[in-house]
């Protein structure tokens, strides 16, 4: 499942905020209450690297994720240079 930080700002009060979601949806704004707004701008978070000791580990959200991205490890490597370059290989590499 993809999984988004998306970045709000709302039209009525100018209150900024974000949120994660399984998608790039609407929010309304935790402020003021105002209705369906739309993200200015969606990191893509289905697929992150983080450090665990000496490791870079690469986690991913799979399909069933709902309301958190439940990430699972798909890889664990000794520098970030190679985590990124497993990512970019496709996820038909690394299923």
């Amino acid at each position: 499942m993809a999984w988004f930080c998306n970045y709000y700002q709302c039209a009525r009060c100018g209150y900024e905020w974000s949120d994660e979601w399984s998608c790039t949806c609407d929010d309304d704004c935790p402020h003021c209450g105002a209705r369906h707004m739309s993200p200015y701008e969606s990191d893509d978070l289905t697929e992150v690297i983080e450090t665990s000791e000496n490791e870079f580990v690469v986690l991913a959200s799979p399909e069933t994720a709902e309301h958190d991205p439940d990430y699972y490890e798909i890889g664990r490597f000794s520098t970030r240079q190679q985590a990124e370059r497993f990512l970019v290989t496709g996820p038909e590499l690394h299923d």
